[in-house]
């Protein structure tokens, strides 16, 4: 009998088969639609070509592809088969591929035709298939059985973003994303919905959220990545109830103004955003644009589960900028000097990875809590409000300055659209704090007028040194600000200005 158990066999048994699960739009207007019955009969013949293959229980995959039904298709065919597909992150540079290919032992890599032909040589002794040419070839149509997983058995593995050193591979088991799903639908409720997926499928928002659609019976609209415009086009196209989003990429369709006119918006119930900060102006600003939405500011991790905070048990309603209460199967604690009030989260529940790949679990505790690195602020009422990355932190003339705090600030002048903050070194601070901002319309005052509304609204020693305007700020791979790229473009800067003879004091 077929084991329930398998997170590849997440689709809704009682869904019909001939309903639309995953609709593919690509951004030449292309649509590929694969009923639930399609998904499944391809997820199955997925397992059959992988196990004719010589492919063993344990057995890796990696799928190397810009997002698509059959990625998602793959995904579950090979979970049911006990082989753990690695989603990898096409964005990074062909040596971090390699390393990730060599270090989670890939035996068949699934490839699109975009990144086939950007493939780097020498990476290994692997069976390539094309999603786009081989991929019919490889699948063996027919019934098939799936694995009853241990409980200590990976279903799939995530590689993090390597923000502090080399990528990771987050282990996630079978049981703990059952339990995501299950709870998310509970709470959720997407049945009747139509999702828009944008977000890669590489990273844990995407992935999750399709396995919640398969979980719900509902459907979704996937699009290759996130392009604004393609994304304003498929909503209306589709008639997308229910969107999830990274903060950054709202607004960016902001700035998408005729598109925006010519859009009915009114039919999103819910917008989800996460894996960012999310400030109070842009949630007014998506108010506007999406002004029959449910919001919510959801948090997770790839190590701890997108199931992490929710409604307070009491019908409280959640304040602006909170992610909510902690959910009532997750246990969550602060540590640190300020703790309880303000502290390093660490989080225990049924959804936490099994460990690292190759690695001891070095971000877990001895109590079996896993460390987040994220600092939060807990308010009088049990909400939880993110202050930033403990990673992001730094220290100017002894004061501890977390970036988001002031770009919070910043965003909050009507003239800022986004801004990012980092350090650079200063000869009597230490370091000390510069931004880069993208401004609605940039006049020769704008700088000071910048740093004395962050002096006015924030304590002194957080007011950037020193700000320029861009067109936009760059974004890394999961579509988050990426702050190696915002440095990089800062001490170009700083170079330039320093070559035309400017006096390092103006700086």
């Amino acid at each position: 009998m077929t084991s329930f158990d398998n997170l590849g066999m997440i689709i809704d048994p009682t869904m019909h088969p001939g309903k639309p699960l995953f609709i593919g739009y690509d951004f030449a207007g292309g649509e590929t639609i694969m009923t639930a019955g399609d998904v499944d009969a391809k997820a199955s013949a997925t397992a059959r070509g992988l196990v004719q293959s010589g492919l063993q229980r344990g057995d890796r995959i990696g799928i190397l592809a810009a997002n698509s039904p059959q990625y998602i298709a793959v995904v579950l065919g090979a979970m049911r088969a006990g082989i753990v597909p690695v989603p990898i992150n096409y964005k990074f540079p062909a040596a971090t591929i390699a390393y990730i290919v060599a270090d989670s032992g890939i035996r068949v890599l699934f490839c699109d035709q975009p990144r086939l032909n950007e493939l780097p040589g020498e990476m290994g002794d692997f069976r390539l298939v094309s999603l786009d040419a081989d991929l019919d070839g490889f699948l063996d149509y027919g019934p098939f059985e799936a694995i009853t997983p241990r409980p200590d058995e990976a279903a799939m593995i995530l590689y993090t973003s390597g923000s502090t050193g080399r990528p990771k591979g987050v282990l996630l088991s079978h049981a703990a994303h059952r339990w995501v799903a299950e709870t998310r639908v509970d709470e959720y409720g997407l049945r009747n919905e139509r999702v828009l997926i944008a977000a890669p499928l590489y990273h844990m928002n995407a992935l999750a959220l399709s396995l919640l659609v398969c979980a719900s019976g509902s459907s979704a609209v996937i699009l290759p990545a996130f392009q604004a415009k393609s994304y304003i086009d498929a909503l209306t196209r589709y008639g997308c109830t229910w969107l999830t989003a990274v903060p950054p990429m709202i607004a960016m369709m902001l700035r998408e103004t005729a598109a925006l006119a010519g859009a009915d918006l009114s039919i999103v119930k819910t917008i989800r955003m996460g894996s960012a900060p999310l400030n109070e102006k842009l949630i007014a600003q998506t108010r506007r644009i999406l002004p029959n939405a449910q919001i919510i500011n959801a948090y997770g991790t790839t190590e701890g589960g997108p199931v992490v905070f929710g409604a307070h048990p009491a019908g409280l309603p959640i304040s602006a900028g909170s992610v909510g209460y902690p959910h009532p199967q997750v246990e969550v604690r602060l540590v640190g000097d300020a703790a309880p009030r303000r502290g390093t989260l660490q989080i225990r529940s049924p959804g936490m990875m099994l460990g690292y790949l190759n690695r001891s679990a070095d971000a877990m505790t001895r109590d079996g809590y896993y460390d987040t690195g994220d600092v939060f602020h807990c308010d009088d009422e049990g909400f939880y409000s993110f202050v930033g990355r403990v990673d992001d932190m730094f220290v100017s003339g002894g004061e501890n300055i977390f970036p988001s705090e002031v770009e919070n600030v910043l965003e909050a002048h009507p003239e800022v659209m986004q801004a990012c903050v980092i350090p650079i070194d200063d000869d009597i601070k230490g370091t000390k704090p510069v931004a880069l901002v993208v401004a609605r319309q940039v006049h020769p005052g704008l700088e000071q007028e910048l740093k004395q509304y962050v002096l006015t609204n924030a304590p002194a020693y957080q007011h950037p040194r020193r700000i320029w305007f861009v067109d936009r700020l760059p974004l890394a791979a999961t579509n988050k600000i990426d702050r190696r790229a915002v440095a990089h473009i800062v001490h170009e800067r700083i170079a330039a200005e320093a070559d035309a003879s400017l006096s390092p004091a103006t700086i």
